[in-house]
Parts: C-alpha cells; sequence; structure tokens
C-alpha cells in the first residue's frame, strides 16, 4: 500500500461519493474550512497499485492543553476488509511526522461500529479511549430517504407530524432557505440564546460563518429560518454533502417555544434532501434518552427520532499517545470533564 498526498478535489470528491459510511468531517470543504481556521491539514490518499482505496483527511490541532493529529470520521476506506491495514499505513505516516510537528498524540473517532472486536483492535495498536470526544458525534440518528415523500410523512411519529401540520396551517409562520452570509448573524444570536439558557460554549461567530461561506459555495449548505411574523424564531444550518444531508447546527428562541417551528424546519430540511436526490438523512448527533436521560442531548435527541430511522453507534473518540506530553493533556480534559459533569 502506498500513501500519498491528493491534491485535486474531483479525486477526493469522486471517491468519497463512492463510499457509503461517511461524513463531510471528511469532505474537501471541511479540509479548507480547517485551513481557514488556521489550522494545518493533510489530504492523504492510500493506493492499492493505482487504485485509490482509501482517504484520509487529517489536522493538526495547536491548543493550550496539548498539540495533536486529528481525524475526525476517518480515514474513509471503500472496502471494510482494508481497513485494518489502512489504519495501520495511515499511523506509520503520521508517526514520521511527530517530531517535525511536535505533536504528542492522534486523535480519531472512526466509523467503525462500536464492538468488543473493533475495541480489541485499537487497543492492540496502543489506543486508549480519550477523555474527550473530537468534536464529531459518537453515535448518531440517520433516516433512510428512499421512500416517497408521503411515506416518510406517514413514518413520522404521530406528534411530530400533528405539530408539523399545525405550524403549516399557521400563515404567520414561514420558513425560508437562505445562502445569504449576513444570514449568520441571525442564527449567532439564537445560538449564543441558547447556550446562555442551556449552558454550554457555542461554536465562535468566525467558526459558523467559515463552515457556511465553505460549503454555501459549493451550493452544499443551507440555513433554514422560521419565522413568526417576520420575526426570526429558530433556524438550522444544514450540510447537504455526498448524497447525504446533515443537521448540523440548530438554535431557537424560547420566546416562540409553543409555536413548535423547529419541527416545521427540520421537516423542510429532510424535504430539501430528498429534492437534492439525497440518500439518507444524518440528523448529528445521537445519546438513548432511554439510558440518559438527562443527558444534554437526551431532549433533542427524542425530537429527533420523532422523525423515524435508527441509531448508529460507532467507536469511542481514540487516542494514541507518541510522546509522554500526551499525560499532560489526558488529565487537563480528564479533570475538565469531571467539573462540567459530562
Amino acid at each position: 500500500m502506498e500513501v500519498k498526498k491528493i491534491t485535486n478535489k474531483n479525486t477526493w470528491e469522486n471517491f468519497l461519493l463512492s463510499c457509503q459510511e461517511k461524513t463531510f468531517l471528511q469532505s474537501w470543504n471541511w479540509g479548507d474550512f480547517q485551513e481557514g481556521m488556521g489550522n494545518k491539514i493533510w489530504r492523504f490518499g492510500f493506493f492499492d497499485k493505482e487504485s485509490l482505496i482509501a482517504v484520509s483527511l487529517v489536522f493538526k490541532i495547536a491548543a493550550k492543553r496539548g498539540k495533536f493529529f486529528l481525524i475526525q470520521h476517518g480515514p474513509v476506506v471503500k472496502n471494510n476488509n482494508l481497513r485494518e491495514e489502512v489504519l495501520k499505513s495511515l499511523i506509520k505516516e503520521l508517526k514520521k511526522m511527530k517530531e517535525q510537528e511536535k505533536v504528542s498524540f492522534i486523535r480519531m473517532n472512526p466509523l467503525w461500529e462500536r464492538s468488543k472486536e473493533n475495541k480489541s483492535f485499537f487497543q492492540k495498536l496502543g489506543f486508549k479511549e480519550a477523555p474527550m470526544h473530537a468534536n464529531a458525534y459518537e453515535a448518531t440518528w440517520k433516516l433512510d430517504l428512499t421512500p416517497s415523500e408521503e411515506e416518510l410523512l406517514m413514518g413520522l411519529r404521530k406528534t411530530t407530524r400533528y405539530l408539523i401540520r399545525q405550524t403549516l396551517k399557521n400563515q404567520e409562520i414561514e420558513v425560508v432557505k437562505s445562502q445569504e452570509l449576513s444570514d449568520i448573524n441571525t442564527y449567532q444570536k439564537l445560538n449564543e440564546e441558547v447556550s446562555q439558557r442551556q449552558k454550554f460554549a457555542p461554536f465562535s461567530f468566525k467558526y459558523i460563518k467559515k463552515e457556511f461561506e465553505f460549503f454555501s459555495s459549493d451550493n452544499q449548505a443551507l440555513l433554514f429560518l422560521g419565522r413568526y411574523r417576520g420575526e426570526i424564531a429558530a433556524a438550522a444550518l444544514v450540510v447537504y454533502w455526498s448524497g447525504i444531508g446533515f443537521y448540523h447546527q440548530a438554535a431557537s428562541s424560547s420566546k416562540y417555544a409553543k409555536l413548535s417551528i423547529p419541527y416545521l424546519i427540520l421537516w423542510e430540511a429532510i424535504k430539501e434532501a430528498k429534492k437534492r436526490g439525497c440518500s439518507l438523512f444524518d440528523f448529528w448527533g445521537y445519546v438513548d434518552p432511554k439510558e440518559n436521560p438527562h443527558h444534554p442531548w437526551a431532549g433533542p435527541t427524542l425530537f429527533k427520532m420523532g422523525y423515524g430511522g435508527r441509531a448508529y453507534q460507532y467507536l469511542k473518540t481514540q487516542d494514541l499517545p507518541l510522546t509522554k506530553n500526551y499525560w499532560f493533556t489526558f488529565l487537563f480534559e480528564k479533570l475538565r470533564k469531571i467539573k462540567r459533569g459530562l
């Protein structure tokens, strides 16, 4: 197996189009976004002779707690039988770079099923479960979009379907689609309100704006804005990439909570995915509300489950220590996790 850097966007995107298990966190535009945020990136291709069999977007995080290589939802391998060989090749390549880049560990959360066998394989390679996730989900809820729109509607939870129909009857409610960068300001105001209400640190304005900018430039992102009497009551940033719709960011005002506008927004986002020819809708993030009723994601997960679909659970985020400095980062993150009650 030969590892080469890929510099052609079409080569990268066309390969990913042929793969099933993937998210936009391995897309070309996500790499450009990471560069725009000041992170150094590498796009590796794995070749069997002349045939491209896998890709992996890697970027370097230079945080106060330590420097490390991060791979979100990768590497992406077309044939699962080659995953282990690809992973070993990737690790070998990154270990060559550790001195020059001054990193102390590799962090990754691949889209590998959460099983004893997969966990054991990573342990044999020297990985350990990370104290924090890699800013990417470890479990999610997905909906098959191959049924007709009417069949999808009938597949909704009865309460979800009722609330959508109620919002459709209200002539003072409308949902508009936008690719205007100026509308990010509106979204971020809602996001900050939600973060204060639920006590979490939101993504920065720069982060949200650049993400939207890179993906909307390729018609791969839309802002859905829910208005009541002309005032923005709820919004969502949805990414449409490689045949999948991703419900990536969302926020709503508590002022209009009783109007159920987020239900209509998500339904419109699903219909848009269907219209674009997507075969799957990824609700981005899941926690079992029965097992973890007090988890911050429990409520949002129940909301998502109302649209039909099923859960997908992947390996927890994995760390491969490369130097002793890793353990300073491990301790720092472990203490922060305890402090946050996670």
